[in-house]
């Protein structure tokens, strides 16, 4: 399985497009469902983006990684609150998209305006394993202390616990 890792800022082009790192590229071929993770030379390449229910950014993942989610969603009541909430939170604001055959991604509108990202400046790339965000370039190193702080103090309490 190939991973999304690392950060990498990307400044949009004149028509308001944005390269996908390479590396993110490979990983989303590996990750869709339509095209042969074999294939060769450029392809358009699926994926989905919705804004993060966590934080000030945009959440984007392969075709399969949404699929498992549809998949989840599948094992539940479809007449139950909990459905409908988590199909609303799935697809309500997500927009599946392919790269250009160059890797280059279009932004809807309302992403750019829940991630506080402008056309004229750039975008940031982060790697989280199966799946990477895009944040204003500006947020991430808040982002990555907060994130270094929250994993710091959970193995604080692991060990209090195995020490307890």
């Amino acid at each position: 399985m190939a991973l999304f890792n690392g950060t990498y800022v990307q400044n949009f082009d004149a028509k308001g497009r944005v390269s996908v790192p390479a590396s993110f590229r490979i990983a989303l071929r590996a990750g869709a469902v339509s095209i042969s993770a074999s294939s060769e030379g450029p392809v358009s390449i699926p994926l989905v983006l919705r804004p993060s229910e966590k934080a000030q950014c945009i959440e984007a993942q392969t075709e399969v990684k949404h699929q498992a989610l549809v998949a989840e969603l599948e094992k539940l009541d479809p007449l139950s609150e909990e459905y409908d909430a988590l199909a609303t939170v799935l697809f309500a604001d997500a927009w599946p998209i392919e790269t250009d055959k160059e890797g280059r991604i279009i932004i809807h509108e309302t992403l750019l305006g829940h991630a506080g990202i402008s056309r004229s400046g750039s975008v940031a790339f982060v790697g989280m394993g199966t799946r990477f965000q895009l944040w204003h370039p500006d947020n991430v190193p808040g982002q990555k202390a907060s994130a270094q702080a929250t994993y710091r103090a959970r193995m604080a309490r692991q060990r209090e616990a195995v020490g307890a």
